[in-house]
């Protein structure tokens, strides 16, 4: 009876984790009135906040036994986590690869969430399976991949590129002894998660060989070409290329059909980075960018990038399945329950991931509910603006532009007349973000400080670039009256 008694108890407090449905509703309306506050009041918010606290607010909410009221938990919210550092949600980020984050999204992890679907395995959630599959398959059309090439939605660009490090690294049959002969192709505008995967992949002793860049900062194909044929003659592996389309710092595309046939001739494993970029294939200006890509071995795309979700969402594309299947497969015993349902590949089987969000629902929602026709449109508009931007900003005197954007990256820096470039810069971007109506990002190039701007959230629209051009000259002007040599 004491055991009867003590589950008795128990379950009248544990059943507090299932709200009434009232109390559901009440919370619903809540958060929803909250969201709606949050989207219709972007316009009037800073989209970087400059402030000392930094969110330090946010430790007075520790867990503990007790209960807290959710209207608590929302102003807590609203003032320690909304007010501080970037809001990637506003159309005036343009710093570093932004995105957005589209409403429906949240509405695909809400419904996600609530259904908690276990999306990994084919046995335990079909639908949701061939649901992730349905979406891959189609980006994998896209890049022109063949119907039997495989994928997996990751969360984001660094465990796809990782996922394509290690599949090539088991596809060349590379063993421990190979590793100090093994060589790596990339350039420096390679994103660094390309570096993080050859360190965590085991192939830190590899030799990597960073190719020269052309005037506009792509990779050199006729570079690679020479020291491909230099290592082999020394007696190395080379086996991994690393071509990025869309660099984060500069937007540079790879001459991708060139480092596609080097591959294909000297039986490199060709990997295309196009976390950033890969979604601009939409755009049909741009057809002519992307001519080779269908060559490579494996690609990286970023939905939350150049699709605007949420953070949180990446893709690998495999065209050759079994070798992905090799690296990631292994049957545990107590999963020999899920072994005769097959019809579609399991992304638990082409994954290091067994437990994994249902990120499928996230991506699905708002391509159907919009259609493809406004994704295009917005990625187009984002060409154009970060081309206007280009060339309204040369206009100023003293300002010097970057390379042409082949994407919607631009890049610019102001030359004083006396004192430091560098600084000047760096200090320009600062006073940007004080103001906080824009952030932006820099980078620098041959020890060059330049300040980028990015266009890819899809609430950036020509007026944020228009005050942008208005907020740079006004801060030049004052720190030029201020500067002192």
């Amino acid at each position: 009876m004491r055991m009867i008694e003590k589950l008795k108890e128990l379950e009248r407090i544990s059943r507090e984790l299932e709200p009434s449905g009232d109390k559901r509703k009440n919370w619903e309306n809540k958060v929803l009135s909250y969201s709606h506050d949050f989207i219709d009041d972007l316009e009037h918010e800073k989209a970087y906040y400059h402030e000392d606290q930094k969110g330090k607010g946010i430790l007075e909410f520790d867990i503990s036994e007790e209960a807290t009221s959710l209207d608590r938990l929302l102003e807590g919210n609203s003032r320690h986590l909304n007010t501080t550092g970037i809001n990637p949600a506003s159309g005036g980020h343009m710093g570093y690869i932004p995105g957005g984050g589209l409403y429906p999204s949240a509405l695909g992890d809400y419904i996600a969430a609530v259904n908690n679907r276990y999306a990994g395995v084919f046995f335990a959630a079909p639908g949701a399976v061939r649901l992730e599959n349905m979406l891959l398959r189609w980006m994998c059309r896209l890049m022109g991949f063949p119907e039997n090439s495989a994928g997996n939605l990751t969360s984001g660009g660094s465990i796809a590129n990782l996922m394509a490090m290690v599949t090539a690294r088991e596809a060349h049959k590379l063993k421990a002894r190979d590793f100090d002969k093994a060589v790596i192709y990339l350039s420096e505008q390679a994103h660094h998660s390309i570096q993080k995967a050859i360190r965590i992949a085991g192939l830190s002793e590899a030799h990597l060989r960073y190719i020269a860049l052309d005037e506009d900062l792509r990779l050199s194909a006729a570079e690679l070409e020479k020291a491909i044929i230099k290592d082999k003659k020394d007696g190395l592996i080379p086996f991994f290329i690393n071509a990025s389309l869309g660099t984060t710092n500069t937007g540079a595309i790879d001459p991708i059909q060139s480092i596609a046939e080097i591959a294909e001739r000297y039986d490199l494993w060709f990997h295309i980075d196009a976390a950033y970029g890969g979604f601009f294939k939409l755009v049909s200006e741009l057809e002519t960018k992307f001519k080779g890509v269908e060559k490579a071995d494996s690609i990286t795309l970023d939905p939350h990038k150049s699709l605007f979700l949420p953070f949180g969402t990446g893709a690998i594309l495999v065209k050759n399945k079994q070798a992905l299947l090799k690296v990631h497969h292994y049957m545990a015993d107590y999963m020999q329950d899920t072994a005769d349902a097959n019809e579609e590949i399991s992304p638990a089987d082409i994954s290091p991931e067994l437990t994994k969000h249902f990120r499928g629902m996230r991506l699905w929602l708002p391509l159907k509910l919009f259609g493809l026709r406004p994704f295009r449109a917005a990625l187009e508009e984002k060409l154009y603006l970060a081309r206007y931007f280009h060339e309204e900003i040369g206009k100023i005197d003293g300002f010097q532009v970057g390379p042409n954007p082949e994407l919607s990256v631009a890049m610019v820096r102001f030359v004083p007349q006396n004192g430091s470039a560098n600084d000047f810069n760096n200090r320009l971007l600062e006073e940007v973000r004080k103001d906080g109506r824009i952030f932006l990002s820099s980078t620098s190039i041959n020890g060059v400080f330049w300040i980028r701007v990015a266009v890819l959230a899809y609430r950036t629209h020509l007026d944020k670039i228009e005050l942008l051009l208005g907020i740079l000259k006004e801060k030049k002007e004052n720190l030029v009256k201020a500067y002192v040599v």
